[in-house]
């Protein structure tokens, strides 16, 4: 299965736009990135799409010069345990 990741406005999917796999949902206010939901279908679980999805909102916001503000737990779990991402923190 394709795992590449899209963009449309405000959100990062895999899969098809109309029905995806999985999909990271967010914000932007001014310079900040609020990650609002991390969602996984049931059948696409434990292959580490969610952890891709925000290694690519990482990605995205330090492109835009844009701090996070993770509100998702999972998001923020995973830039928590990941040093190298708290550069784009907000805390």
């Amino acid at each position: 299965m394709d795992h590449t990741i899209q963009e449309e406005r405000e959100r990062f999917y895999i899969g098809d736009q109309s029905e995806p796999i999985a999909f990271l949902d967010f914000e932007e206010e001014g310079d900040t990135m609020v990650i609002t939901s991390t969602v996984v279908e049931p059948s696409a679980r434990n292959q580490g799409l969610a952890t891709e999805l925000v290694d690519y909102a990482v990605n995205y916001a330090r492109k835009n010069k844009l701090q996070i503000d993770p509100v998702c737990p999972f998001a923020r779990d995973v830039i928590k345990d990941t040093p190298e991402y708290h550069v784009v923190w907000k805390q």
